[in-house]
């Protein structure tokens, strides 16, 4: 098959230039390639894309979703690490003159170069991607550890994922990556879709993640770090209470190794030291990082 007949919303198609080629979907990339139109149109919706819009998207796959961002009048900068995929992707990209392709791995690329080129010096865009679902803590990671630079991230990605970033406090799904995300952004599920429409299928359904970055944050902290120590310490052993999570991690938040001092700084606060982390929402969080415990080890020592 000559790579300009390439329909990458085609399983027949798909499944015969895997054969033909004698390639197998890497399971350490976590590819599962989406091929359904449906689905493809769903994403778009969600994401109400502006005229030539910038769109990053990371793990362009075969390039279902590549080409159906292109036939929108996105202008579309495609990473995907897997060189194997060149012929089918560079068709697409000769057809779409607003496709940019970027064979490289996505976690070690200069993010703010990436952003400049795809994007344009200093202005922002969008993410759509079908991202691979094994990289997709850092990769949500990393693209809020730029969030000045996105109007919005459209993400599928694994179901049990998208549930994990919107959790509420006190249910089981409910983390550190919920309370950094919600820190960070809104996150909202925007649809789940069904196993079905990927090749080969994956065990479980995805979801349709709609992350809106919020500037500086969506809760006033005076130490992001000092914060997130707290955060990671609350939840780093989810079984005991919060007094004692806290005072198992206590030199690396800057908190007196104090059983009284610390409950004394939780009271303050306004938060019980029987508490679990996994109850304290994103205010009580913020609320907690802002009460300086007396004595209390410099911020700057953290």
């Amino acid at each position: 098959m000559h790579p300009e007949d390439f329909q990458p919303t085609s399983l027949n198609v798909l499944r015969a230039w895997l054969r033909e080629h004698r390639i197998h979907p890497s399971k350490r990339l976590g590819q599962n390639f989406l091929f359904d139109r449906n689905t493809l149109q769903r994403i778009l919706l969600v994401a109400d894309l502006r005229p030539e819009e910038p769109v990053l998207e990371i793990g362009a796959g075969f390039g279902a979703l590549t080409q159906a961002l292109a036939e929108q009048g996105a202008r579309v900068t495609a990473i995907e690490v897997d060189s194997r995929l060149k012929p089918p992707l560079q068709a697409i990209a000769s057809r779409y003159p607003t496709v940019r392709l970027v064979f490289a791995d996505f976690l070690e690329l200069d993010l703010d170069v990436l952003l400049d080129m795809a994007f344009g010096v200093g202005s922002i865009g969008s993410a759509v991607s079908n991202i691979p679902y094994s990289i997709s803590t850092p990769l949500v990671e990393r693209l809020l550890s730029h969030k000045n630079r996105f109007r919005q991230m459209i993400l599928l990605v694994q179901e049990e994922f998208a549930r994990r970033i919107v959790a509420k406090p006190g249910s089981k799904d409910y983390g550190s990556l919920s309370v950094f995300v919600q820190y960070h952004a809104t996150a909202e599920i925007a649809g789940v879709v069904p196993r079905t429409v990927f090749f080969p299928q994956p065990e479980v359904h995805s979801a349709i993640l709609k992350i809106v970055p919020v500037s500086p944050s969506t809760q006033p902290v005076e130490n992001e770090r000092r914060f997130f120590s707290i955060v990671h310490a609350a939840f780093g052993q989810r079984r005991k209470t919060l007094l004692k999570a806290l005072l198992a991690a206590a030199s690396q938040i800057g908190l007196p190794n104090d059983r009284a001092r610390v409950a004394a700084w939780l009271s303050a606060a306004k938060i019980a030291p029987e508490r679990r982390g996994e109850t304290l929402s994103l205010e009580e969080f913020a609320r907690l990082a802002n009460t300086p415990p007396e004595p209390l080890n410099s911020p700057e020592a953290l």
